[in-house]
C-alpha cells in the first residue's frame, strides 16, 4: 500500500516529463542553439601579436614589431590597406602608434606617430606590366578609424533553426519524417531511372517483348578482334571512362543515400526519445524504490549504490541503443527503447520482491556474498 501513492506520484511526474520534453524542450533548444550559433559567428577579440601579421580585419593586414603592455603603445607598425581590392598598392608604415576599439566596437581608431604612407595609383588593376604614379607622404601624427564588422554581438533570426529535429515537436516530427520519406522515395526512383537509362541497360529496361537466345555464343575477344588495333584501344578506353563515371556516380549517390537515411533516423530517435524520457521515470522508480525493503544489510547507503549502478546501467544501454540506431545497426525504435526494454522487466520483478517479500531475485544474497568477500579481504591483509 504504501507504494500507491509513490506510483501515483511517479506517473503524474511521467506525464510532466513527457510534456516538457514535447513543449518545452524544443523552445529552449531553440533558443539555445541560435545563442550558440551567434556566439561562434562573433569573431574574437582583436589580439595583434609582435612580429605576426594580423588578418582578422577585413580587407587590412597589421603587423608591429613590439608592444609595451603598460602604455598599449606599438612599434615598427605596418599597415597593408586592401580595401581597394588592387593588392598592396597602399600601405601605412609608422615609428609608433596605438590601436583601440570604439564603445559600440564599429571602428577601430588608429594613432600612428612619426611614419610614411606609400601609395600607388593603379588606374587597371590587369595591366600590372606598366608602371603607374605614386604618393608618398610623411606624417608626425596621423589619426584613422577602419569600420569593423562580425565584432559586435547580433542575434540571428530564430526562424531559421526551427526546421532543425530538435526544435520540433512530436506532430511537427510525424510530418517531418513523412515529407523526408517521400522525398528519399523519389530519390531512389530517380536513382533508378538514371541508372536504367544508361546504354548498357537500355535495351533490357525499354524492351518488354520475349527475348531470344543467343545461338552463336561469340565471346567477348572474338568480337574486339574483328577491329583495328588503334579502334580497339578506342573502345577499351572508352569502356574504361564510362565504367569510371558510373562508378563515382554510384558512389556519390550511396553517399547521398546514407545522408537521407540518416537525417531521417534522426527524426525517429527524437521522436522516440520524447516518450523514453518519461518512460524513464517509471523504469528507474520501479528499480530504485524496492531496493530499500529488499536490501537489508548497509544501510541506507546500499540501496543507494545498487540504485545508481542501475542508472549508470540504464545509461550506457541508451547510448548504445542510440548510437545502434544512428548507425542504422537497429531501427530507430528499437535502439532508443533497448534500456527500457531490458531493465522494466527487472523492475517489476523487484517490485514484486518487494511487495510479496518473495525471493525471485536474490538481491540480498548477493549483497551478503559480496560483503563475506570483502571480509575475507581484509582478513587476509590483517
Amino acid at each position: 500500500r504504501i507504494m500507491y501513492p509513490l506510483i501515483i506520484f511517479v506517473v503524474m511526474l511521467s506525464i510532466a516529463a513527457f510534456l516538457f520534453s514535447n513543449y518545452v524542450l524544443p523552445v529552449a533548444n531553440l533558443k539555445f542553439y541560435s545563442l550558440l550559433f551567434d556566439v561562434r559567428s562573433q569573431r574574437p577579440e582583436i589580439i595583434i601579436k609582435p612580429g605576426i601579421f594580423y588578418n582578422g580585419i577585413d580587407n587590412y593586414s597589421i603587423r608591429v614589431s613590439s608592444k609595451n603592455k603598460k602604455n598599449n603603445m606599438l612599434y615598427n607598425v605596418m599597415i597593408y590597406d586592401h580595401s581597394n581590392l588592387r593588392g598592396n598598392t597602399s600601405t601605412l608604415i609608422a615609428d609608433s602608434g596605438k590601436l583601440a576599439l570604439s564603445p559600440n566596437k564599429d571602428f577601430l581608431l588608429i594613432e600612428l606617430y612619426h611614419g610614411k604612407k606609400y601609395e600607388e595609383l593603379v588606374e587597371n588593376p590587369q595591366q600590372w606590366t606598366k608602371t603607374f604614379p605614386h604618393q608618398y607622404q610623411m606624417f608626425d601624427e596621423q589619426k584613422a578609424k577602419i569600420a569593423l564588422s562580425g565584432f559586435t554581438f547580433t542575434r540571428s533570426d530564430e526562424s531559421l533553426f526551427k526546421e532543425h529535429y530538435r526544435m520540433l515537436n512530436i506532430v511537427q516530427l510525424s510530418k517531418t519524417e513523412d515529407s523526408l520519406r517521400s522525398e528519399y522515395e523519389k530519390f531512389k526512383q530517380s536513382y533508378k531511372l538514371t541508372v536504367c537509362q544508361q546504354v548498357f541497360f537500355r535495351n533490357s529496361y525499354n524492351d518488354t517483348t520475349n527475348k531470344l537466345k543467343d545461338t552463336l555464343h561469340i565471346s567477348f575477344k572474338q568480337i574486339l578482334a574483328r577491329f583495328s588495333k588503334s579502334e580497339q584501344q578506342q573502345i577499351i578506353e572508352m569502356a574504361l571512362t564510362t565504367a569510371r563515371n558510373q562508378q563515382a556516380y554510384i558512389q556519390t549517390t550511396a553517399d547521398e543515400d546514407e545522408s537521407k537515411k540518416s537525417w531521417i533516423v534522426k527524426h525517429q530517435i527524437e521522436f522516440h526519445q520524447k516518450f523514453t524520457l518519461a518512460f524513464a521515470c517509471l523504469v528507474l522508480f520501479f528499480i530504485g524504490a524496492p531496493l530499500g525493503a529488499i536490501i537489508r544489510r548497509g544501510g541506507l547507503g546500499m540501496p543507494v549504490v545498487v540504485s545508481v549502478l542501475f542508472f549508470i546501467l540504464y545509461y550506457i544501454l541508451s547510448l548504445t541503443g542510440e548510437k545502434f540506431a544512428k548507425e542504422l545497426v537497429l531501427p530507430a525504435w528499437q535502439g532508443i527503447w533497448l534500456s527500457s526494454a531490458i531493465l522494466f522487466p527487472i523492475g517489476i520483478l523487484l517490485t514484486y520482491n518487494a511487495m510479496t517479500d518473495s525471493n525471485l531475485i536474490p538481491i540480498q544474497k548477493w549483497i551478503n556474498a559480496i560483503y563475506s568477500f570483502i571480509d575475507r579481504l581484509k582478513k587476509h591483509r590483517s
